[in-house]
């Protein structure tokens, strides 16, 4: 197992939450909830030694009793020992083939002992992770004690997935099994592995070297892509084809299928930067590192066909699953349009158009994938030009591609952004890592509707299920990885798995500190924030000033205090705005009855606290395509300053500030990349031609309002941190103030940080 008891402190301290095993009063507290829970009389008690019966020489069997065996013992720390032939005595647990087909199950626990009972692998391991979910403990070493009760249990949906991007950022082997650990406890089946994209070639192929020699290394952009020496950084990795086995042997022992994802005709700039030949035009001589979507695509020569074929034919060898995904999304066709070997080659086939030309495209790699017994599964826009005849979509676009598919009879996964998408933020807090900002929320995540009404009973039996997507961009650690994983798994495993019926937020939330004790055990450092407090103040009037305190997702109580203690589940509730004596410290923590989620909070409750904000807190002036940035001032390793903006149009508004006496504001800004490729869009940015060569900070009093100041950004250009540029504002009486930068191009992209007021202050000449 790659996780022990207790020895993940880390995870444990960021969860910050009660493990599992103090939970005992959340005796039925399981999560995705089964179908059917009848609760019963007495309880099992589960002692080191007590046997796991299963049946000579059933091997299935085995592997989920090794699972429940190693899992009781690395998070409970009492293990039980497997035992083959019929039950002797009492007690123990027993694994029986007598039940349900397929991912169903029935577990019975009374006093004597607990069964398991499934007719095939996946019902017997679902039912061992159910038994482990209910195991609690009075303190840690201590005999498990499990309610009786009765569950009869089968999923809503067959696929239940999770797709993680090991391209524009590479995860370790120990990462990825953790979060197969972590999906596994969830009933989670699917792990959808993307290993090729534009940024990086991450799967070893025998017959191609140079994918990964080339392709599988980058040099980041920005200053983060150059050491102190000045020497470039060499970012990047790649899977050899016995690490990818490991995987698939991994998961499979937990009863999750890895299918694989080899991108084409798109996004394959670091394969055609590996063999040019594969391309439509001349390809750069090394792996580019912006974000987005380059305009390189695959030829349509027999010979490339060729090349896909054999690096699809290696996968196959590799990755048993019955579907093997091709990408087939954000196909630039530019390059296809202005070459007339591809033009000609349309003309040949007899293809009207170059969305046709992708659907041959598709359609021959579909044809090569089912003669080896495989089935295709792509992005959706594989419907355009016409849809492959076994293809099945994955609609990331909204549903409109899951409509669509299911229409024409396909089969269909929904992965819909940015809900689904778990590299979006999960709540507004400035603490939030880095990633894509719009909020993708744990309750909005429960709350996604995945029977799209526009269908029919007999066209939703085509929709297989759904999936997380986490495309790693703005993912630089593995921390991060598991961090915008969790919980919000939690939240799609039970969408995915229980009846429609059964389903409540209301008990999701009853059982989350259970959930959250569990992913601690696994070393699953999840993401606390959202369940923490998050302070505004009021403008400072006399000596008292306004907070209000709010979790976003309205989980649990908040408690508080403001003469420094600690809160407890006994301090004051949070109902209303509090009026606190300027000076004074305010502590807040949020709990879920008597269990605490998340970090205790503290704000010393001064001017300068409620008059600062970062860019997380000021209002954007657009809403265009909006990122939780970090700076690039460090290496690939080391924490670095966040930034939330609209990389379209860099600007931000203080909403209704009071310069009736004039202030001092204390703006600090940063400078960022811009490694953004949006297509054809090659200026996407509103230039502001500057009057200084280096650019300068511009403030108004409203943004189309009168100008506060210009500051030249001269210093600012030579830090690669974090820069306090202090400005003066004239008294203006009330109103918003817009901070916008002019530069002459949109390389360095400045960013605000924060801004800090300072109300009937002048700052000094300098």
């Amino acid at each position: 197992m790659p996780f022990t008891l207790r020895t993940v402190a880390a995870a444990v301290a960021l969860a910050a939450v009660l493990p599992a095993p103090a939970l005992a009063a959340q005796a039925f507290a399981v999560t995705p909830a089964p179908a059917k829970i009848a609760p019963a009389q007495g309880a099992l008690t589960l002692r080191a030694g007590d046997a796991v019966w299963i049946a000579p020489g059933d091997a299935e069997a085995r592997t989920a009793a090794q699972w429940l065996v190693d899992t009781l013992a690395a998070t409970r720390g009492v293990r039980l020992a497997i035992k083959e032939g019929a039950p002797t005595g009492s007690g123990g647990v027993v694994l029986s083939r007598g039940g349900p087909a397929g991912e169903a199950y029935a577990l019975d626990v009374s006093s004597q002992r607990a069964e398991i009972r499934a007719k095939d692998k996946a019902g017997l391991f679902y039912g061992a992770v159910s038994l482990w979910q209910l195991a609690g403990q009075e303190k840690a070493g201590a005999p498990v004690r499990v309610q009786a009760v009765r569950i009869e249990d089968a999923p809503r949906f067959s696929w239940r997935g999770l797709m993680l991007d090991s391209t524009r950022h590479y995860q370790s082997l120990p990462t990825i099994k953790r979060i197969i650990d972590g999906m596994a406890s969830l009933k989670l089946n699917t792990l959808h592995w993307h290993l090729t994209d534009d940024q990086g070639w991450r799967l070893e192929i025998k017959k191609y070297p140079n994918l990964t020699d080339h392709g599988a290394w980058r040099r980041p952009a920005g200053a983060a892509g150059y050491k102190a020496s000045g020497e470039e950084v060499r970012y990047g990795g790649f899977y050899t084809q016995n690490e990818a086995r490991e995987i698939v042997a991994y998961a499979a022992a937990r009863s999750i299928v890895v299918v694989p994802e080899i991108e084409m005709p798109g996004h394959a700039q670091a394969a055609i930067s590996s063999y040019p030949k594969l391309g439509t035009r001349p390809a750069a001589d090394r792996v580019m590192a912006d974000w987005g979507v380059y305009p390189d695509i695959f030829n349509v020569d027999d010979e490339t066909f060729a090349f896909l074929e054999d690096v699809l034919d290696e996968v196959m060898a590799i990755f048993p699953s019955e579907y093997i995904h091709v990408g087939g999304d954000e196909a630039l066709k530019a390059q296809w349009e202005a070459s007339p070997r591809i033009q000609a080659r349309m003309k040949e086939l007899g293809l009207a158009d170059e969305h046709a030309l992708q659907s041959y495209f598709i359609q021959r790699i579909e044809k090569h994938l089912n003669a080896k017994g495989r089935r295709l599964v792509g992005w959706d826009e594989i419907l355009e030009g016409g849809l492959a005849p076994n293809a099945t979509v994955m609609s990331w676009r909204g549903l409109e591609g899951a409509v669509a598919a299911a229409r024409q009879g396909h089969d269909t996964v929904l992965a819909p952004g940015p809900v689904l998408y778990f590299d979006h933020r999960q709540s507004t807090s400035p603490d939030e890592p880095p990633g894509r900002g719009k909020l993708s929320t744990l309750k909005s995540v429960y709350a996604f509707d995945a029977e799209p009404s526009e269908l029919t009973p007999e066209q939703h039996k085509h929709v297989l299920g759904m999936q997380a997507t986490m495309f790693s961009e703005h993912i630089r650690t593995d921390e991060r990885a598991v961090t915008m994983l969790f919980p919000r798994l939690a939240a799609l495993a039970e969408n995915a798995w229980t009846p429609r019926d059964r389903q409540g937020w209301v008990g999701f939330e009853d059982r989350l500190p259970a959930t959250l004790g569990r992913l601690s055990d696994l070393g699953l450092a999840y993401d606390a924030v959202p369940f923490e407090p998050q302070a505004s103040f009021d403008w400072p009037k006399g000596s008292e000033i306004g907070a209000s305190l709010d979790t976003g997702l309205q989980v649990g109580e908040v408690r508080y205090t403001t003469d420094g203690s600690e809160p407890t589940a006994a301090s004051p509730r949070y109902a209303a705005p509090l009026k606190v004596s300027a000076g004074a410290q305010l502590k807040a923590r949020t709990f879920q009855g008597k269990h605490p989620l998340g970090r205790v909070r503290a704000w010393n409750v001064t001017t300068d606290t409620a008059l600062t904000r970062r860019s997380h807190q000021l209002t954007r002036c657009t809403e265009g395509l909006i990122l939780n940035l970090e700076d690039d001032g460090v290496g690939e390793k080391g924490e670095r300053a966040t930034f939330l903006l609209d990389i379209l149009n860099p600007c931000w508004i203080w909403k209704d500030a009071d310069l009736s006496a004039g202030a001092k504001l204390t703006v600090t800004v940063g400078q960022l990349p811009y490694n953004f490729q949006l297509g054809n869009k090659l200026e996407p940015l509103p230039v502001r031609p500057p009057s200084r060569p280096e650019g300068e900070l511009e403030v108004r009093f409203g943004c189309k309002g009168p100008r506060l100041a210009t500051v030249p950004l001269t210093q600012a250009a030579k830090n690669s941190a974090l820069t306090e540029i202090v400005v003066d504002a004239p008294p203006r009486g009330k109103g918003d103030i817009c901070f916008t930068f002019a530069s002459k191009a949109i390389e360095p992209m400045w960013a605000v940080h924060s801004v800090r007021i300072t109300p009937g202050v002048v700052a000094k000449a300098d």
